[in-house]
């Protein structure tokens, strides 16, 4: 029991601290220099939506409003079987620089996705979602970095706005998951890019299989594993507002973290680390996917040993180790009971988010094991 509970403590530190360390010392002795330049390749942004007649209008006028040569920009909307006013709300904006697809009936994201790039016709294909507004230089920071002949793909920042105690934790721990994408980009490649902001080389994408759950990380880690680099822009950023709601938010990530088991599936090379990008993905992605089976395991082995231990000294030991995990978890109906009349204990709130992060991986697996793909919901 005592192998368990220590080998839980050494994955779930490598996890969230061991790796994110690691990154950020081979970012200082192996940096590699991203040859960035003022270009302006022909570049087309691809909307993919379903259902955001809210929102397309202003999605639009905001790629219009973009600091980009307007002769070079080119939009593709389309419209996945969308049952409410986006398409037409979409077609009002129809020109040389603006162009709709839309599907009858709703295939998934991945088709949609497919169907827009087949239409581009720019050097470089941005991803965009409905819901984020790109600041006026986005599209322009996104494209100098084409400007070096080893980069293959580019991910952007997303920035969160939050007015609210779990929308300000969970703008915490993405600035966190920001911090590693970026040491990961100076040394090397990031492992996925930010599906609210990515672009690619036209010639490096390849179609997505039709049950892909996360195109922002099977395209970027298809054109990383083709010898490609991938890197992170945090210039090219995206405007979102955090999730208010931690049900909400749980839902996002049970779906992200499905997706990254099944990347597992679509890709099998990933599983093994025999290159520095692999283990990257194996650090980064499916340690994160563990964790919360090492929590339970460390919680069961501590119990048991806590129950057993003679000696006095190691005695005090695991069982303060014991009464901390108790009072963590112990803290979680109380923080959600703040985070639901938004009162802010950042202590508090911070650990209700972490809980609905790992809780969220379980719930993946479970998505995973019993076959549910369908997981493209608002």
């Amino acid at each position: 029991m005592k192998l368990l509970f220590w080998i839980s403590v050494a994955a779930i530190l490598y996890a969230y601290i061991g790796y994110p360390l690691a990154v950020w010392a081979m970012a200082r002795l192996f940096a590699r220099r991203i040859s960035k330049a003022a270009i302006t390749p022909k570049v087309t942004v691809v909307v993919a939506c379903h259902n955001e007649a809210s929102l397309i209008e202003a999605r639009i006028e905001n790629l219009l409003q973009s600091d980009y040569p307007p002769e070079l920009l080119e939009i593709i909307v389309v419209s996945d079987g969308s049952t409410d006013e986006t398409e037409k709300l979409a077609r009002r904006f129809t020109s040389e620089r603006v162009s709709v697809i839309a599907c009858p009936e709703r295939q998934g994201k991945p088709s949609a996705l497919n169907l827009g790039v087949a239409r581009a016709a720019g050097e470089i294909i941005v991803f965009a979602d409905a819901r984020q507004r790109f600041e006026a230089d986005a599209i322009k920071n996104l494209a100098s970095n084409f400007n070096d002949r080893e980069v293959g793909a580019v991910s952007g920042e997303l920035v969160l706005e939050s007015d609210s105690s779990v929308g300000e934790s969970m703008g915490l721990y993405w600035k966190y998951e920001k911090w590693i994408r970026k040491n990961e980009s100076l040394s090397g490649s990031v492992v996925g890019a930010t599906g609210a902001i990515y672009a690619i080389r036209r010639e490096l994408w390849k179609p997505l299989p039709a049950e892909t759950i996360l195109d922002d990380v099977y395209t970027p880690m298809q054109i990383a594993l083709g010898g490609w680099r991938v890197v992170f822009e945090e210039r090219a950023r995206a405007i979102d507002q955090a999730n208010s709601s931690a049900g909400r938010e749980f839902r996002r990530k049970a779906r992200t973290l499905t997706g990254n088991y099944q990347l597992c599936q679509l890709m099998p090379r990933l599983l093994l680390p025999t290159s520095r990008l692999l283990f990257q993905f194996y650090s980064h992605k499916l340690m994160r996917l563990a964790a919360p089976i090492f929590f339970v395991i460390l919680f069961i082995s501590n119990l048991v040993i806590a129950s057993r231990v003679a000696g006095v000294a190691e005695a005090i030991f695991y069982q303060s180790s014991l009464a901390v995990q108790l009072a963590f978890y112990a803290s979680i109906p109380l923080s959600r009971w703040l985070a639901k009349r938004n009162r802010r204990v950042r202590l508090l709130n911070a650990a209700y988010v972490f809980s609905v992060m790992n809780a969220a991986a379980l719930v993946g697996l479970f998505y995973f094991l019993r076959g549910k793909r369908n997981v493209w919901v608002k």
